[in-house]
C-alpha cells in the first residue's frame, strides 16, 4: 500500500512509536511529516510505502495548535515535562480578557522566534537538547516564523491557564510561543497543554489512533475511508498520459518537450495507471517522483 494515512497521536507516546507500530500493521515503509513530542497530541499524518517520496510536498504545511499556557511558573523545556527554575505571582491583569487579546494582535505577522534549547534542532551536528542535558552553551540562531491568527478559547483565572488556538508557519515552537506570550502579559509561563488539530489540509476530524488502525486493517470499508492514495492525494494537479514510446524516454530521465502550461502533472500510461509526478518548466517535462 502506498499513501498517507492521518493518525490521532495520543498523550505518553511517542512519534517513533506511532511509526513502529503502523510499520507492523501495513508491512511497509513508514515516514512522517513532524514529530510531536511525547506529551502532545493530534494530528500526524505518516506517509506509507512509496508515500514516503512525497515528504517534500508536505513538509511545508502551515499547522493549527490549541494549546493551554500555565502563568506563574517556568519550565527549563517550556512544558509541563521540564523541571520548576522559577515562580511568581500572577497579576490580575495578566488574566483580563482585553489585555490577553491585545497581546494576541500584537504577535500576528512575520517575526524571528529562537527555538527552545530542548528540541532536535541540530548544531555542529548534535541535537540542542544533547546540549541541554550537559550543561553546554550554545549559539541558537533565530529563525523566521509566521503567525497567521490565534484566539482565545478560554481564561482559568483559578488555574492562571489560558486555552487558545493558533495558526501558524512551519518550524514554528508553541512552547517558545508561551514563553514569548507569558512575558507580554508580565508574567512568565510554561506550555501546559498542546493538540495539534491540523497539519496542510490534514484535520484532526479526519484522522484515527493508532489501535483504530490496527484493529480495523483488514476492514476493507474503514481503509477506504481513511487511507489515502497517491493518486487521490494528488488529483488537483493537471493530469497528462503518456505513451509507450514516451513514457520509456520519462522513466529513463530523458525531458520531453510538450506545448503545455508550467506546473506539477501526474503521470499516466496509455492504460491510465499512475506513474508519479513531473514537473513541466519551459515546455520540458522533466520527472520528478516515481511511484
Amino acid at each position: 500500500m502506498d499513501g498517507i494515512i492521518v493518525i490521532n497521536k495520543e498523550k505518553n507516546c511517542t512519534s517513533h512509536d506511532v511509526v513502529r507500530k503502523a510499520k507492523k500493521v501495513f508491512n511497509e515503509k513508514i515516514g512522517h511529516t513532524g514529530t510531536l513530542d511525547p506529551n502532545a497530541t493530534g494530528v500526524l499524518p505518516l506517509l506509507v510505502g512509496q508515500g514516503t517520496k512525497i515528504s517534500k510536498y508536505l513538509i511545508n504545511h502551515d499547522k493549527i495548535y490549541e494549546a493551554t499556557l500555565k502563568l506563574g511558573e517556568k519550565k527549563d523545556t517550556a512544558d509541563i515535562e521540564g523541571r520548576t527554575i522559577e515562580k511568581q505571582e500572577v497579576q490580575e491583569k495578566s488574566l483580563e480578557k482585553d489585555n490577553v487579546e491585545k497581546v494576541f494582535k500584537e504577535i500576528i505577522g512575520k517575526q524571528k522566534q529562537i527555538p527552545p534549547i530542548y528540541s532536535a534542532i541540530k548544531v555542529k551536528g548534535k541535537k540542542l537538547y544533547e546540549y541541554a542535558r550537559t550543561g553546554q552553551n550554545v549559539e541558537i540562531k533565530a529563525r523566521e516564523i509566521e503567525i497567521y491568527d490565534i484566539k482565545l478559547i478560554n481564561i482559568n483565572k483559578e488555574n492562571k491557564e489560558i486555552i487558545f488556538k493558533v495558526k501558524c508557519s512551519k518550524g514554528t515552537y508553541i512552547r517558545t510561543l508561551c514563553e514569548n506570550i507569558a512575558e507580554k502579559l508580565e508574567s512568565i509561563g510554561y506550555m501546559k497543554e498542546l493538540k495539534r488539530v491540523q497539519v496542510g489540509e490534514f484535520s484532526i476530524e479526519n484522522s484515527i489512533k493508532i489501535e483504530e488502525l490496527e484493529n480495523n486493517f483488514n476492514n476493507q470499508e474503514f481503509m477506504e475511508k481513511y487511507f489515502i492514495k497517491l493518486e487521490n492525494y494528488f488529483s488537483n494537479f493537471q493530469k497528462l498520459k503518456l505513451d509507450d514510446k514516451d513514457l520509456k524516454k520519462f522513466l529513463n530521465g530523458v525531458q520531453i518537450s510538450f506545448n503545455l502550461d508550467d506546473g506539477i502533472y501526474n503521470i499516466y500510461d496509455i492504460q491510465n495507471k499512475f506513474i508519479g509526478l513531473a514537473i513541466l518548466k519551459n515546455r520540458r517535462l522533466k520527472r520528478d517522483i516515481i511511484l
